[in-house]
């Protein structure tokens, strides 16, 4: 669950869980945070600072109570301002050969940008999850429930399963001095960074074939 402080030109700068995940999910649920920055080659602000590309990432590790542990994401993004507009599978070709099957999702965040919360900024968002169980991966989350269950009735097993998510706003961004990352930037991105994350973090000797 340590994640590592970089992987190839990203930067991780760790972050603690919000409140409303450590009140809504179990307390034995497990959490490791980070916003990841890459710098654009070649891109500054007008103070000569460099532009980086951004991907907030979290992985959630599971308690023992399949209830309130993990759930999918479109369960509470909408509670942080998004409202989906689009559900998909993407297969995801990592260099050792692996593939993984990942949800890929496409909303329009609201962030408040006064104490009032009736101001808002609008951001067109990405966001990519899986499931990693003892020696299997899966994007969907009634399947990896139910096997769950399966292998606490039959095999007497508790799978601690961790939830990746990977989620990075593409479009024009205040904080990017007018330079925008277009929707089809964002998911070759974010495709990179989770094949490159997958690869280093999951024991692929334990993964079924």
């Amino acid at each position: 669950m340590e994640l590592p402080p970089g992987l190839a030109t990203w930067h991780f700068k760790a972050i603690p869980p919000s409140e409303a995940e450590i009140e809504t999910l179990a307390k034995d649920t497990e959490f490791s945070k980070a916003i990841c920055l890459s710098a654009r080659p070649g891109e500054f602000d007008a103070e000569g600072r460099i532009i980086p590309d951004r991907i907030d990432l979290s992985v959630v590790l599971s308690g023992v109570d399949i209830n309130n542990s993990i759930h999918r994401p479109e369960r509470c993004m909408p509670a942080q301002g998004h409202q989906i507009l689009d559900s998909a599978d993407k297969e995801l070709r990592l260099d050792n050969g692996k593939t993984i099957t990942v949800k890929r999702l496409r909303s329009i965040q609201r962030i408040p940008i006064n104490e009032e919360g009736t101001e808002h900024l609008e951001l067109d968002c990405l966001t990519y999850y899986f499931f990693v169980g003892h020696d299997l991966i899966t994007n969907d989350h009634l399947e990896r429930t139910l096997i769950d269950m399966k292998d606490r009735l039959i095999k007497g097993m508790d799978q601690r399963w961790a939830y990746v998510s990977t989620s990075m706003w593409f479009g024009q961004t205040p904080w990017t001095n007018g330079s925008s990352v277009t929707e089809a930037e964002a998911d070759e991105k974010i495709s990179d960074f989770l094949e490159m994350f997958a690869e280093s973090r999951i024991d692929w000797g334990q993964m079924a074939p």
